[in-house]
């Protein structure tokens, strides 16, 4: 996570954009009377609120679990994949 106080951000905002989206940092600005604000990525962002829902719906949490354990324990099956004509 990097920290940059509001003018070094203003002053470099290009090359600090680049390094969130590009590097995928977190950045915190600095502000006066400690009103700071964070800089992420959309993808990160996007990322983050995507684990919020699936984390927040308990049935939705219980089942990636039960899927973890099954796959952690060796619990799998492969399927052969069918082709499909493009022209149907």
């Amino acid at each position: 996570m990097l920290a940059v106080n509001y003018t070094n951000l203003r002053d470099n905002m290009k090359s600090y954009m680049d390094k969130v989206t590009d590097d995928y940092e977190t950045m915190i600005v600095t502000r006066k009377d400690n009103k700071n604000v964070v800089m992420l990525s959309e993808e990160s962002y996007n990322n983050l609120m995507e684990n919020v829902y699936v984390m927040g719906n308990k049935s939705n949490y219980d089942w990636l679990m039960e899927s973890k354990a099954q796959l952690e324990s060796g619990k799998i099956s492969t399927h052969n994949l069918t082709g499909v004509d493009m022209d149907e």
